[in-house]
């Protein structure tokens, strides 16, 4: 059922209505804490959502949204579900995107 959730709610995090964008952003970040390592299985699908244009927004909300959910991934789930989502996003973002990602990663 997780999955299910997520998968309709991925299309929220990258919403072309930016305040939509930002609200979903927002939500995961307080999500993160609750639901920790149990996110496990949608990571792989949460994290390019989450990452894929709210990195490189010229929104600074959406920007600062998405820089804390990405955090709070880093300090709520165990190092290792992350790596190769990161290493993915990091391999393919540009800009200030793969600049973040990198730091995350080292």
């Amino acid at each position: 059922i997780l999955f299910q959730i997520f998968d309709a709610f991925k299309s929220r995090l990258h919403d072309s209505n930016s305040k939509v964008n930002q609200a979903a952003l927002e939500a995961m970040h307080k999500m993160i804490p609750l639901l920790k390592d149990n996110l496990s299985p949608v990571i792989n699908m949460l994290i390019p959502a989450m990452v894929d244009n709210n990195l490189n927004s010229k929104n600074p909300g959406i920007y600062e949204a998405a820089t804390n959910a990405i955090e709070a991934l880093c300090q709520h789930l165990d190092n290792y579900l992350l790596l190769q989502p990161f290493c993915t996003k990091a391999q393919f973002l540009n800009g200030k995107a793969k600049q973040d990602m990198t730091e995350k990663l080292a």
